[in-house]
């Protein structure tokens, strides 16, 4: 049921997005220009320079955010919005190398801590990662060890990141541990065996994501309207191919995983509610969702302290600066003020927004 808080936030989103009244929900931080694996679904993985997502995630200079700035955020989002969360999200943050220094910072000022990860160094850093007071657990894994194994182009990956699952849930103190699967045409047909292999383990929830993209007609239309002022490219298409998704298998797993219990709950983002609705996702370019979560609730911090709304599937549009501008400042920047006014000017999304998960 929503709260009379979330009906007033709406109220403000909508009518008034100028000035958001409210403080964000996340802290998102790019800690880092690096990752570990070789994803076929990520244009990090596949070497995708030219596309928005790869120059959020690979394009800062340092390539490790100096840990001077992380302080200085932790000192900030404790000060001006203490009940944020501060997500480790991008690009490989378990090779970042004052993670652990950080997180226990961010402990020592309340404040909540989620990590991200692909879960190749989790069982080196799981004690730690209790000690330093780490809140929150997601690990992305793609089906069984041969599936996933093969998307991520390593032959240790799933193996490494289970063998990590399981010890840092067998540790006092252990966080919250969610497990997250990207739908890519490799693992349908196979993602009620990896919900079976975590039957018996004790996570929170696990979520299936239906694939982010941008085509190159989505992009087109896209920047036909809007190129000039948020300009947008192809993304996460460069080795998948749209028209291999079985998508009756799909619905059948869909329906089994949202039916059976396994010990926790499956979840799919977005919810889809009949097999039409996933065919118009990934068979036609019709508009899907209805506004944008995530410009409303988050930002997300580079490297060298550049602040974009949402996070790194956005457009490049720099809202404000840590060296320069403080967090509070930046939230209601004259940038982020005007491009949450375009958002709501054409219903809150813009054309190129409508296979993003922050748009559902």
């Amino acid at each position: 049921m929503p709260t009379i808080k979330g009906a007033i936030k709406k109220v403000n989103a909508k009518f008034y997005p100028r000035k958001l009244l409210y403080n964000p929900s996340w802290i998102i931080l790019c800690v880092n220009n690096a990752c570990n694996l070789h994803c076929k679904m990520c244009d990090v993985g596949t070497k995708t320079t030219d596309s928005n997502f790869y120059q959020h995630m690979m394009g800062a200079q340092p390539i490790n955010m100096p840990i001077g700035l992380l302080k200085n955020i932790i000192d900030q989002t404790a000060s001006y919005f203490p009940k944020a969360k501060l997500g480790y999200a991008f690009t490989e943050p378990s090779v970042y190398p004052h993670l652990l220094e950080s997180l226990a910072y961010a402990q020592s000022k309340n404040i909540f801590t989620s990590l991200t990860t692909n879960g190749l160094q989790l069982a080196k850093q799981a004690e730690d990662l209790c000690k330093a007071g780490l809140k929150e657990l997601n690990v992305s894994l793609d089906g069984p060890a041969d599936i996933h194994n093969f998307i991520r182009g390593h032959k240790q990956s799933f193996e490494k990141a289970f063998e990590g699952i399981s010890k840092i849930l067998s540790l006092p103190n252990a966080p919250e541990v969610s497990v997250y699967c990207a739908i890519t045409e490799w693992n349908i047909g196979r993602l009620i065996e990896l919900a079976e292999i975590f039957r018996a383990v004790k996570i929170k929830q696990m979520g299936f994501m239906h694939t982010v993209y941008v085509t190159d007609l989505m992009a087109q239309k896209h920047n036909a309207l809007f190129g000039e002022k948020y300009f947008t490219s192809a993304s996460n298409v460069e080795e998948v191919n749209l028209t291999n998704y079985n998508l009756q298998t799909l619905w059948k797993e869909y329906q089994k995983l949202k039916s059976e219990n396994f010990g926790f709950p499956a979840l799919f983002i977005p919810d889809l509610k009949s097999e039409n609705d996933l065919k118009s996702y990934y068979e036609t370019e019709n508009p899907i969702g209805n506004f944008c979560n995530d410009a409303f609730s988050n930002i997300m911090i580079k490297t060298d302290g550049n602040v974009i709304p949402a996070h790194s599937r956005c457009y490049q549009v720099t809202t404000g600066n840590l060296y320069q501008n403080n967090l509070k400042e930046i939230w209601n920047s004259k940038v982020a003020s005007t491009f949450r006014k375009d958002l709501v000017s054409v219903g809150g999304l813009l054309p190129a927004c409508s296979r993003c998960c922050s748009a559902h």
